[in-house]
């Protein structure tokens, strides 16, 4: 049943159909339940991020506290930065939040601790493979780093990774011959 096709006379049993009460509070409540229907899915908002226009998403990203969002970024990354927001919340001041918003931002990425690259204490690095990391949108991503990490922690670094796959050619160079040594006698 769709509550949008919602009939409630129909779903009365066989005595109250014949009922003139019942089927006048049918009458009137079913187009008001039908146009609630209408407008329920308004209020699911999270659910449908995928689907809502940008102007909502900004308001959307005030409303739920979300620092580290950007309103002139990309529309693809403004619903992964509404959608990931309550775990970047739960974990705020953890790798792994720094880890998500790298995600939410450039698609994929890790977080690499001081520890793990022979680093100074409690710094750490940032690793992707996104190329767009250079970009003026890099200037944009440290500073919704600086939202979500821990304040006594230091940003080294935003390292990208290429990686491609090139032909090797490999030549080996056989000399066989004879050494002839010419001296002049006097």
């Amino acid at each position: 049943m769709q509550l949008g096709n919602i009939d409630l006379l129909k779903l009365q049993t066989k005595f109250m159909l014949g009922d003139k009460t019942t089927q006048g509070f049918c009458a009137a409540l079913t187009p008001q339940l039908q146009g609630i229907a209408g407008i329920i899915k308004n209020c699911m908002l999270l659910a449908r991020v995928q689907e809502l226009p940008e102007a909502v998403l900004d308001a959307l990203a005030h409303e739920l506290l979300v620092d580290w969002y950007d309103a002139t970024a990309d529309i693809s990354i403004k619903r992964e930065l509404i959608k990931n927001s309550d775990k970047v919340h739960m974990y705020m001041g953890t790798p792994y939040s720094v880890e998500q918003v790298v995600q939410d931002y450039f698609g994929d990425g890790y977080v690499e601790e001081w520890f793990q690259y022979d680093g100074e204490p409690f710094h750490f690095r940032v690793v992707t493979s996104n190329s767009s990391a250079t970009s003026e949108l890099a200037e944009r991503f440290t500073k919704a780093i600086e939202k979500v990490k821990r304040k006594s922690t230091v940003l080294d670094q935003v390292i990208v990774e290429m990686a491609a796959e090139l032909p090797i050619y490999y030549g080996n160079v056989l000399h066989i011959g004879d050494v002839y040594t010419v001296e002049q006698v006097v």
